[in-house]
């Protein structure tokens, strides 16, 4: 086995074989009903337990920090003026009647092409930015999404949007409207476990990363350092920072819930210490990463080869997390947004 620098990793280094099976295309009856892999970084050892046992791994005075993001119905069907398909994904509104989007298209349209939509809605092409389209629509745009919108879910699922993922594919805390994918860790909690955990002595505290279409992108060079990811909206309070310091000085643990909360926390302490912070933010947490603001993570199981699987692998060392994989593979844990959880416990909180 070679050993892994951070700039000798590839893509490969981060693959597993994941059976089409264990994708998970539904959530479960209920969002309690999932399964819960903790790791156990200190121990060496993996534990599987039921996602309602979650209190029993938290300690009184840990934190909880989740991302209170609301999913929009980001994803239209339409047609060009010379009638070919097209469907859009958003990446983000940007004004009143203004987006930034994933187009898709036999071909891809050219500044100045319109593209028409239900109820006479047209959305002309202004300019081409990388994989994005800038668009200006004749509708306010969050208005008419909420009417004829699709839940956007991710490619993976293969399958069309259904009643049940207006409600499944949020999480029951979500606040802040303008993400374009759900935060997944966050889709295990109902409000019993929120209490639950609460009523044990653990805090919660939330702050606001806009997840965007560019979280579905592959990595596309195969030398990993080379890739940049995708910028997304972040807005971490000064009460979020507030209680963090808390519970460092109480000797508690801070638990981000889910890679958004990760990167949110991380971006605000970018210069070794956390603080109030508002923007965009293109972090690229990857092995040989020193994490700043978190010292735990639950999160759920993530594509092969993908930015938050290495995302994982830094904070409980890449051979453990590919070696949870190949145990949540085996015992067929359910995969991706709608899968199973992992809870990380890295063998020393930060100082």
């Amino acid at each position: 086995m070679r050993l892994l620098t951070c700039a000798a990793m590839r893509l490969n280094d981060f693959h597993y074989e994941l059976p089409d099976g264990l994708i998970a295309r539904y959530p479960t009856g209920k969002r309690r009903d999932s399964r819960l892999l903790v790791v156990d970084c200190a121990a060496d050892s993996l534990a599987d337990r039921r996602f309602s046992d979650l209190p029993a791994s938290l300690r009184r005075g840990d934190l909880l920090v989740f991302n209170d993001t609301k999913v929009i119905r980001a994803r239209l069907h339409g047609k060009k003026e010379s009638g070919g398909r097209i469907e859009l994904l958003l990446e983000r509104i940007t004004g009143t009647h203004c987006c930034l989007a994933q187009v898709r298209a036999s071909k891809a349209p050219k500044p100045g092409t319109q593209l028409l939509f239900a109820s006479d809605c047209r959305a002309s092409v202004v300019r081409r930015d990388g994989d994005l389209f800038e668009l200006e629509f004749s509708e306010p745009l969050a208005a008419y999404l909420a009417t004829y919108g699709e839940v956007p879910l991710p490619p993976y699922l293969n399958r069309a949007a259904e009643p049940l993922d207006d409600e499944r594919y949020q999480t029951v805390y979500a606040q802040q409207p303008g993400a374009v994918a759900a935060p997944t860790a966050g889709l295990h909690f109902d409000d019993e476990m929120l209490d639950e955990t609460s009523r044990s002595g653990v805090r919660h505290c939330f702050l606001t990363l806009h997840v965007g279409a560019g979280t579905f992108q592959s990595l596309r060079e195969e030398q990993v350092e080379s890739n940049r990811l995708h910028s997304e909206r972040v807005e971490v309070s000064e009460d979020v920072v507030a209680a963090i310091r808390e519970t460092r000085h109480a000797g508690g643990r801070v638990i981000a819930v889910g890679t958004t909360s990760v990167r949110a926390l991380e971006a605000a302490a970018i210069d070794g210490e956390i603080r109030p912070w508002s923007g965009e933010t293109d972090i690229f947490i990857r092995p040989g990463y020193r994490f700043r603001s978190v010292d735990a993570l639950l999160t759920n199981f993530h594509l092969p080869q993908s930015s938050l699987l290495m995302l994982v692998a830094a904070m409980a060392g890449t051979e453990k997390i590919l070696h949870a994989y190949r145990h949540a593979v085996d015992n067929e844990y359910r995969f991706f947004s709608y899968g199973d959880a992992m809870l990380i416990l890295p063998e020393a909180r930060l100082p």
